[in-house]
Formats: C-alpha cells, sequence, structure tokens
C-alpha cells in the first residue's frame, strides 16, 4: 500500500474543490481500486470523487474564483422563507415608546433583540443573520442629530437674507466686516486637553485627574475678531470676566492692529455677532460700550446679531475658531504664554492669520446701565427686525 503521509499534510491544506480535483487525479493515477483506496484515505464519499474524476476529465479549465459552483451552498433563510424580510422590517420600523401595539416597546432596538423577537414568533434566525439582512435592506446604525432647533424663529431665515445684504453692502464699500465672538472658556495649568498628538510609544504626556481650577494659573477667555473679507483674526485673551465692557475693547484692540492698517478711509464697520453672551442683543452695557468705541474710532458702528440657537453659522466659528482648537488639541494649556503662541501660530491653506494678546485687565461683572445712561446711545435701530439689527453713531 503506497505511503500517503506527505500527500495528506498537502491535502489537508486545499480549499473544498481542490480538494475533490486533487483526490480525483489520485486516484486517476492509482487504477483499478484507486477510488476506494483514496476515498478511504481522506474520508471524502464515493459520489464526490467520481464528480471530481468526471469534472477534471470534461472541463478544459477549473473554476478557481469559486469554492463552490455558482448557486451551491445553503440557501439564506430569506430565500426560503419570504416572510423574514416583512418581521425584520416591521420590529424596526419607527415606533412610539409605549405604543401596546408593537412587541419592542421597551427595548432597544439591537440585533440581538430583535433576533430574540424573532425566535419567539416561531423564525430560526441568529443576530448575525439580522445584521446581514438589515444592511441589504439599506439599514445603518445611526446616532440622533441634533437639528431641531429648540429656538426657532420664523424670521430666522429673513434675518440671514438681511445680514448677506449688508454684508455686500458694506464690502463693497470698502468697509470692513467683521464677526465677533467668545471662544470657550479655558483653564489654564497642566490639565487634559482633548484630541491626541504624535508621540514616542508609552511616553503619553502626565497631566492631573481632576480639572480643579485651584491646580492651575487660571482660566483663559479668548474673544475673536475675525475680519471675514481679509481672513485675519485678532483673539484678545481675558483672565478675568467676559463681559461687554471686555468684548468692546478686544475689538478696539482688533482696530488697533489689523483694522487701522487695512481700512484707513473707513467711515463704518459692521459686527456681525451672536445674540447672547457679552454681546447680547438685549445688553445695555454692549451698547454704551459700543458707543464709546464710536466716539474714539470716529465712524459709525452697525450691529446685525443671529438669531437666537444659530450661532453656528457665525463665520468665525467656522472659520477661526475651529482651527484654533484643532493646533492646540491634544497640548496641556500650561501656562498664558502657550494659549496665547498656540492660538497666533494657528494657519490654514486657505491663508487664514491670526494674532494673539493677553489681556489681563480686571473686567467687573454687573454693572448696570441706567434709563438716563441709556438714553444718551445715539442709537438707531432698524426698521428691519430692530431687536437684532441697529446703528450707534458717533456724536
Amino acid at each position: 500500500m503506497t505511503d500517503f503521509t506527505l500527500w495528506m499534510k498537502v491535502y489537508k491544506t486545499l480549499a473544498e474543490n481542490t480538494k475533490r480535483w486533487v483526490a480525483a487525479q489520485k486516484a486517476i493515477e492509482i487504477g483499478r481500486g484507486g477510488i476506494k483506496e483514496i476515498c478511504d484515505i481522506t474520508g471524502m464519499s464515493k459520489t464526490t470523487l467520481i464528480k471530481g474524476m468526471k469534472e477534471i476529465k470534461e472541463k478544459n479549465n477549473l473554476q478557481k474564483d469559486r469554492v463552490r459552483n455558482q448557486g451551491g451552498g445553503r440557501k439564506t433563510i430569506e430565500s426560503t422563507d419570504k416572510k423574514i424580510i416583512m418581521a425584520i422590517e416591521k420590529a424596526v420600523s419607527n415606533n412610539t415608546a409605549g405604543n401596546p401595539m408593537l412587541a419592542l416597546k421597551w427595548t432597544s432596538k439591537t440585533s440581538r433583540n430583535i433576533a430574540d423577537e424573532l425566535i419567539k414568533k416561531g423564525f430560526e434566525i441568529s443576530h448575525v443573520t439580522v445584521c446581514r439582512i438589515l444592511h441589504d435592506l439599506e439599514y445603518s446604525l445611526q446616532s440622533n442629530r441634533k437639528i431641531l432647533s429648540t429656538k426657532s424663529n420664523p424670521d430666522r431665515n429673513e434675518q440671514f437674507l438681511y445680514i448677506n445684504k449688508l454684508v455686500s453692502r458694506f464690502s463693497n464699500g470698502g468697509d470692513p466686516v467683521i464677526s465677533v465672538d467668545t471662544k470657550k472658556k479655558e483653564l489654564v495649568g497642566n490639565f487634559k486637553q482633548q484630541g491626541k498628538v504624535w508621540s514616542k510609544k508609552h511616553n503619553a504626556r502626565a497631566v492631573y485627574d481632576h480639572d480643579f481650577r485651584s491646580l492651575g494659573e487660571g482660566v483663559a477667555i479668548p474673544y475673536g475678531t475675525y475680519d471675514i473679507q481679509e481672513n485675519e483674526g485678532f483673539v484678545n485673551v481675558g483672565t478675568s470676566s467676559d463681559t461687554s465692557e471686555f468684548a468692546v475693547n478686544s475689538i478696539l484692540q482688533w482696530w488697533k492692529v489689523f483694522g487701522c492698517k487695512k481700512y484707513p478711509s473707513a467711515k463704518r464697520i459692521l459686527i456681525c455677532a451672536d445674540g447672547g453672551g457679552s454681546n447680547s442683543s438685549r445688553s445695555r452695557l454692549w451698547k454704551k460700550e459700543l458707543q464709546a468705541l464710536s466716539h474714539q474710532l470716529g465712524m459709525s458702528i452697525t450691529v446685525c446679531h443671529y438669531p437666537p440657537g444659530t450661532s453656528k453659522w457665525n463665520k468665525i466659528e467656522h472659520r477661526m475658531f475651529s482651527f484654533i482648537s484643532l493646533n492646540w488639541k491634544g497640548v496641556p494649556l500650561e501656562n498664558y504664554e502657550t494659549v496665547v503662541n498656540l492660538i497666533g501660530a494657528t494657519k490654514t491653506k486657505n491663508g487664514l492669520k491670526i494674532k494673539a494678546r493677553l489681556d489681563k485687565k480686571d473686567y467687573k461683572k454687573g454693572i448696570k446701565v441706567s434709563n438716563e445712561d441709556f438714553e444718551e446711545i445715539n442709537l438707531t435701530y432698524s426698521k428691519k427686525y430692530p431687536q437684532w439689527n441697529y446703528t450707534i453713531k458717533a456724536a
């Protein structure tokens, strides 16, 4: 009897179709009695072996790209049970929690829960099959999307059109158009900063395990002024409070650094701002400080506020602040020098340039503006949504 030890080592590594052909070829080589001998050694059925011998003799080119012939293998459950598709779609269809007509009313619609529910109804199916069928039906795992505004205003679209109209008017006239806002406050110290940076393995930067303000130098309050036309920004980094006085002083610093050089003959400025915070549309102190700025610069200041819940449309958010966040991701803001330098080093392929300065002035909270002082402001409200649009002129 022939020693098939080495041959069997090779045989066991082969795929299903090639095993059949190799065994068939070996049986042909042996001749009489070869079919029985190969079947005994390999455990292959006589029918399969004869099929392989027939394929070798009749086919010029054996099929290499498939283990089984087209249509071979076990049929999918959806091809044998047409009701399974309908049952799965019904299980994952949108429903109201607590609806007594729905079986999955109090469970999350995971593949395992769906499979368990279908099994109770008499179907034989696994959670893996549920996943496959859902993908075939063009379902996918999706998270919630925050797109429904809780502060929807019927006039918001009209306000956007109005802002765009004023931006074009000021830009065409050679007057500055700036977008302003306060970036998120940051703790200054050896604290964890979201994001990752390249470093040697097992050499991660050690930071405090708790963000206690007492462990650091203080807080950084970046107030940004972004020139929409020039793609230039200025960030005034405060250390005390985010007040209207701080906001207007930040705009003044932008004018001293950039504005007066870029717009030497300007007679007016357009400010696009959010409706809340230190530049709130309802803040009396904001308007009073703008009046003082108007006097100092000798030009009128027009302000357009974005409607409530639409701050993401403020250009400074996605044209400047987002890139600052990317630039300092994963880097602890150890001190104020680090904060200022990282902001100033922020650049983009579109040519964004930013300068930053540290503002150590102590800005007091809770300053009230009396009716008498407010009446002295040379304030003109726009006929179009006066709650959001107004102009302050120098006396």
